[in-house]
Formats: C-alpha cells, structure tokens, sequence
C-alpha cells in the first residue's frame, strides 16, 4: 500500500522535512511569542504548535508513499465492467467507448473509466487527479481526500507560523540595524506567505472541483476526454450536487464504479 520511503522522490521528501524542522527551530530560537511562552512555563502553545507540525510532515509522508490507487492487472477487467449491463455499454458513444475499452500502450492493462496512464510514475492510475511532484507521487482514487487533508493542515501551520514570525520582529531607529536583528526573520516570513499562499489556492481549487466531483486532469482537458466532450460545458455525469460530493469524496470509502454513476438515472450519454 505504500512505497519504499528511500525510492523515487527521496530528496525531495527529505528536502521538505529538513526544510520544515528547520524554520520551527528559526521560530524557537528567536525573540517570538513562542520562546516568550516557553521561557515563561506557557508552554501548552508552544507544544500545539510542534504537534501541528509534525501532523502536517506525517500527513505529508501518508499522501507521498501511498498507493494513490495504481491499476493492477489481477483487478482492472473486474473494475472496468462493474456495474454495466451490456444494454448500457452499447449507449455510450463510439468515442467515449473506445476510451473505456481500451488499453493502455504503456501497461497494457483496460483503463476503467476515469483512470489515466501517469508519465511520471509509468503506472495507469484509478480516478486520476493530476501528478504532484511536492509530493513525488500520483494524487489518485486512494490518497485524494488525505491529499485535501494535507493541504488544510499544512496551511493551518504556514498561518500560524506567520503569525509567530510576526511577533518576533524587533524594532530599530533605521532600516540597517532593523534589517541585521530582522533579516533571518524576514527570510523566514517571506516563505511562509509564499507557500501559504500557493497552499491557500492549491486547497480551494481542490475544494471547488471536489465539490463538482471533477477531477483536475478532467477538468483541464475535458475536451480531449471521450467519456466528457459530447457533454455539455456544464454537464458532469458524476455530479450528485455539492453536498453530496463533498460527503461522498471525505465520508464514503471504498472504490466507485464509475461506469455505473456515469449511468445513474437522468443522465443521457448521447
């Protein structure tokens, strides 16, 4: 269910960490409310924070080494017509068809529906998100909703880690002296508002298209999915409304058959 930890992506996983446990250490050593509430005995703070991070470097290493939902070759053909009577194959169109029934030319496995071939991980995954290489690993059927998780955690830390950077500034009679007390700080700071902020639009645009049950490879090239471009711009045949979408991808578990919600009663493929 999960990779080796020393394979593919070990450098930047390392990276990551080492980077993380470094800028806690920056915001412990200097002048900040943290080491004012720990020098004072306060430490209830101080101890959430360090818990906070490291769920967010667990949480991180969870959605890194997780099998994102890889398409073995014992399960793709039970996978691929689970739920899908004969009558329902022949509706689909012919380009949607062909897409469905097909092999990958690189695994040589049947693609159930939903599913693409990934470049970076030479592996056919279920219900494919996109390729994230933060993580050095494929955001899938198995590890999309921990991936969310992550992010909401991991912007949670970069916040309050901003806030900490924030009351560690000293104040000085001229930008020099300010910039020597202030630098390393200021560096720390500037990160923080950085990745906060590329986290921040990662976590909402996954909220948004969960929310519409569109995955962000669906999402992007619909036009160049045969399941998706007979539809119309604002028809989704997974859609069961925003509520229902949020709960099933958070609350429910287990694989979907996709083939069969493309068919639930309604919706019309041609």
């Amino acid at each position: 269910m999960f990779k080796n930890v020393f394979g593919s992506g070990f450098l930047v996983r390392t990276a990551h960490v080492v980077l993380t446990w470094i800028i806690t250490l920056i915001l412990f050593l200097y002048d900040t409310e943290l080491r004012k509430q720990e020098e004072t005995g306060q430490i209830l703070q101080p101890v959430l924070f360090v818990l906070l991070v490291l769920v967010s470097v667990l949480l991180y290493f969870a959605v890194s080494l997780m099998d994102p939902g890889f398409i073995l070759s014992e399960d793709s053909d039970l996978q691929f017509t689970l739920g899908v009577t004969e009558e329902q194959q022949d509706m689909i169109p012919p380009s949607a068809k062909s897409l469905r029934r097909r092999r990958c030319g690189h695994c040589l496995l049947q693609q159930p529906m939903r599913s693409k071939h990934c470049q970076a991980c030479q592996r056919c995954v279920r219900r494919y998100d996109h390729h994230c290489p933060w993580i050095e690993n494929c955001v899938g059927e198995r590890n999309h909703r921990w991936f969310v998780v992550y992010l909401a955690v991991q912007l949670l830390v970069l916040l309050w880690g901003l806030h900490i950077t924030w009351t560690g500034f000293s104040p000085a009679p001229s930008w020099p002296p300010w910039l020597r007390s202030n630098g390393v700080l200021l560096a720390v700071g500037a990160l923080l508002a950085l990745l906060a902020l590329v986290v921040l639009l990662l976590l909402g645009s996954h909220l948004y298209l969960v929310s519409m049950n569109v995955t962000t490879w669906e999402f992007m090239s619909r036009h160049r999915i045969s399941y998706l471009k007979h539809c119309g711009a604002d028809d989704n045949p997974f859609d069961r409304g925003a509520a229902r979408n949020l709960w099933g991808f958070f609350c429910e578990w287990g694989g979907v058959a996709w083939e069969q919600a493309y068919f639930r009663e309604g919706n019309d493929p041609v």
